[in-house]
């Protein structure tokens, strides 16, 4: 066996885990209508059919102002078990276990129902919770309760009660949300008491042989938090209670240290959950950054927890188990934590998916199916977009070739994998590499494909010839200063200690992060990324937090754009921040509204705010934005030959590879 410790059974008394793999909660955006659980049966019915051995659902508010936003999944009335119970026969059916996820919002509820241990406003909603008055706390006790028990009624092996990241349960456990003076606050004692009752209650109610999943919040990442020893405390009393396993959370969502973006290393968290080893009986789950079984299988022989929580990795690759199990490591689909189809989508209220595999909560909709007559293919160009074209026509049968002018696959990831933090972009392109293999795709690198050589031989060609990057009309924009971002990130030119970005988009922000970082990046080693970030391993002060000591900037940097108001607002919602901390942490300058004037040997001649100015850098690097590439459409549809595009060579706005894999997977889905 591969991966002895990952894939052995797990004993929990009453019932058998047929590996030590979790399926961590991760709202999907299927949980709130009842119109959409065939679908979401679907998705967890891939991932159980892939081989893991515990699914934990998305969470599902134990009533209504429990609710993270107007109208979420609520398991609070009996009828709403019926829609449960396609879910969970799906997942049985499948070998696999699941557990519902019983997940109140307290003052993290977007919605004006909100009620909290004490009246104090959450820094990401725009709501002031009300305070739980007495009877308010016992009936929402009962109300976490009569979930569990609907819970069981659906057909769920179990529950996980949410008690880390912030939510209802850790406001109560904390000084910092928890003002009260009654039995449910003051001391930290008084202040356990909430979950405590829950699960002690919710263990009288649904029996002996039904798994409860105490999520706890080891490691909470801000000020007025809950000390080492009340978390062990904590963890003895659940256990005591009737807690049948223990999830590692990890950080409030107002948290200042990122805690799943592509930037923070793998298993970088796993040693607090080691701390708790010894000190309880039941089984620890770890979580946060594992994405690859050779990191599960560290994890786990190191004696780091028990079980690996996984949520992302199963978005991306719903057969990760049983690629693992067979011993085909290279074969999976690795989650890169980029969040963009996923997180970001549900803070957009919008279905989740993933970028590298756009079927994710797709899976009724987006069928990769043998095609009904087999065509010759051309995929012109091997990014993103022709790569996930190519392997999906060849899965389907079609004969494929691909050709490309440069001498490896990847296209614009090739510079992407080389920005600090998005290392992960590697594994994409070694997947790609395989997946090519595996579905027998005609590659042919070093080639330049010509209209007169596409216009015979192929009854379809797809252009993934992806994007110009688009020049400055600037006095002293040819001057020898000025760089293209593709001379920078290729490695092609020399850099200066002082530089200016014209362009503060995706591609400026990486352009900044790659010039100002060490190399290696903290974010390949848990040590220097937790002094980086100021967290403290050994959880001397309550929240483990410390002063962060980010590592000096390699350059100086001026990171610039035309528009009004601050670089960055248009990032990604759950990972924009974190660029914006991390070049704030390098001293870059960001500045917006900026009138550019000249290039010239003294530098980058500027009007901000009104006021004239010279950067006086070495180097001026244009980030202004990309053209598609479609060089070869207008003469091959004159030759009457049939041409799509995907890509950049389609819509060349930020490179986006999110809908450039998800466009060229539905085009090939459907030819």
């Amino acid at each position: 066996m591969a991966y002895p410790h990952l894939l052995a059974p797990l004993d929990l008394g009453f019932t058998r885990l047929r590996n030590r793999v979790l399926m961590g909660s991760m709202h999907t955006g299927l949980e709130d209508k009842a119109a959409d659980f065939d679908k979401l049966a679907a998705f967890y019915a891939e991932r159980a059919r892939g081989g893991v051995g515990l699914i934990v659902t998305g969470g599902i508010a134990p009533n209504l102002r429990g609710w993270l936003k107007p109208l979420s999944g609520t398991m609070s009335m009996p009828w709403h078990v019926g829609r449960h119970r396609k879910v969970t026969q799906a997942v049985h059916a499948e070998g696999a276990k699941i557990c519902m996820q019983i997940l109140h919002a307290g003052r993290y509820g977007y919605h004006p129902l909100s009620v909290a241990p004490s009246a104090i406003k959450s820094p990401i909603t725009p709501f002031t919770p009300r305070a739980l008055g007495a009877r308010g706390v016992e009936r929402t006790i009962d109300a976490f309760v009569r979930s569990a028990k609907l819970a069981r009624d659906a057909g769920y092996d179990g529950v996980e009660v949410m008690g880390s990241e912030g939510y209802l349960i850790n406001q109560f456990l904390t000084a910092r949300t928890n003002h009260r003076t009654d039995r449910w606050g003051g001391s930290a004692e008084h202040r356990m008491r909430f979950p405590v009752e829950i699960v002690r209650r919710m263990r009288e109610a649904v029996g002996r042989d039904f798994i409860i999943v105490y999520r706890l919040s080891m490691l909470d990442l801000v000020d007025d938090a809950q000390a080492w020893t009340d978390i062990v405390t904590l963890a003895r009393k659940i256990e005591a209670a009737g807690a049948t396993l223990i999830n590692t959370g990890i950080g409030w969502h107002e948290a200042r240290v990122p805690t799943i973006v592509t930037s923070v290393p793998r298993g970088a968290f796993t040693w607090v959950t080691r701390r708790m080893k010894g000190e309880v009986g039941i089984p620890l789950v770890t979580t946060n950054r594992i994405n690859m079984p050779d990191v599960a299988e560290r994890i786990l022989a190191n004696g780091d927890a028990d079980m690996v929580s996984m949520a992302r990795p199963l978005l991306a690759d719903p057969d990760w188990v049983n690629k693992a199990s067979a011993g085909t490591p290279a074969a999976i689909n690795t989650c890169i934590a980029c969040n963009q189809a996923c997180l970001d989508h549900v803070f957009e209220n919008r279905r989740a998916s993933c970028l590298v595999n756009p079927r994710a909560c797709h899976e009724t909709e987006l069928a990769i199916t043998p095609a009904a007559a087999t065509k010759r293919v051309a995929v012109v160009g091997a990014g993103p977009a022709g790569l996930a074209a190519a392997t999906t026509l060849a899965e389907r049968g079609h004969a494929v070739t691909l050709f490309d002018r440069a001498s490896e696959i990847g296209g614009q990831f090739n510079m992407a994998k080389r920005i600090p933090g998005k290392e992960e972009f590697h594994e994409t392109l070694r997947y790609f590499r395989h997946r090519l293999d595996a579905t027998g795709v005609d590659v042919r690198l070093g080639q330049v494909a010509t209209a007169d050589s596409l216009a015979s031989g192929y009854d379809t060609v797809i252009l993934a010839t992806g994007v110009t990057p688009r020049g400055i009309a600037l006095d002293g924009a040819d001057h020898p200063k000025v760089l293209s971002y593709i001379d920078v990130l290729q490695g092609n030119a020399a850099v200066g200690p002082r530089v200016a970005i014209i362009g503060a988009g995706g591609i400026g922000f990486d352009v900044a992060e790659f010039l100002t970082e060490h190399v290696p990046s903290p974010t390949t080693d848990i040590t220097r990324w937790t002094k980086e970030w100021g967290v403290d391993m050994h959880m001397t002060v309550p929240g483990g937090l410390m002063p962060a000591q980010p590592e000096p900037p390699e350059r100086q940097v001026w990171l610039l754009q035309r528009s009004e108001g601050r670089p960055g607002a248009r990032l990604n919602k759950t990972s924009g921040w974190v660029h914006r901390a991390t070049l704030k942490n390098k001293k870059v300058a960001m500045l917006g509204g900026v009138t550019y004037e000249r290039i010239d040997d003294a530098g980058l001649h500027v009007t901000v705010g009104g006021e004239k100015q010279v950067l006086p850098v070495d180097h001026v690097i244009v980030c202004a934005g990309q053209e598609p590439n479609r060089d070869l459409q207008a003469a091959l549809q004159a030759k009457g030959v049939d041409v799509r595009l995907v890509g950049g060579a389609d819509v060349a706005a930020e490179l986006d590879a999110k809908r450039a894999i998800d466009r060229a997977t539905r085009l090939a889905a459907a030819i």
